[in-house]
């Protein structure tokens, strides 16, 4: 379901991206080419800064937002999801945020108020706030990060977790075609 938000904004989706009905794309949100939001996803742009102002969620080409995935952002800040990028079930990215190209965010996974490089991982059930990871960088399953002190125990990514997240990727850009195909069948 797209909604505008109280401030008028309404989403900006690409003809070729993939909603699931049971999603809620509310306000100021631009979804790319190629893009794939699955079952009861919500993305929602809507707080303002102290200002009145706010930036948009934007979604990059070729990323998978999957089952029950929150994106939002507090005091109208943004959040930038770069391309190819995968969220995993039940994550949870709360703005302000930046994920770079080619990332994974694991299942129940948390990213709040911090930057991602590109290829970064956060694996099932991490928690990632108020740092910035360089790019490879590889949080481990159930690992919480709350400082850039934290970050010096942790190895950078193995070949093995990239590969899994290009496959998951290759896998939901596949849903985004096919999902897209059949939208108006019952």
């Amino acid at each position: 379901m797209l909604r505008r938000n109280p401030s008028g904004d309404r989403p900006v989706i690409d003809p070729s991206a993939f909603i699931d009905p049971t999603a809620i794309i509310c306000g100021k949100v631009v979804v790319e080419e190629d893009v794939f939001i699955g079952p009861y996803a919500v993305i929602r742009a809507d707080e303002l800064d102290a200002n009145g102002e706010m930036q948009a969620i934007r979604i990059g080409a070729g990323s998978n937002i999957q089952d029950g995935v929150v994106i939002h952002s507090k005091d109208g800040a943004g959040v930038t999801v770069g391309r190819r990028v995968s969220i995993a079930h039940r994550a949870i990215v709360h703005g302000p945020v930046e994920v770079g190209d080619d990332c994974f965010i694991g299942f129940n996974a948390v990213v709040f108020n911090c930057v991602l490089g590109k290829s970064c991982v956060v694996r099932h059930n991490a928690v990632v706030e108020d740092v910035t990871l360089t790019d490879y960088f590889h949080i481990p399953a159930a690992y919480s990060v709350h400082s850039e002190t934290d970050l010096d125990k942790i190895p950078r990514i193995t070949p093995d977790a990239a590969k899994f997240s290009e496959s998951v990727v290759k896998m939901n850009n596949h849903f985004a075609r096919a999902y897209k195909a059949i939208q108006n069948e019952l």
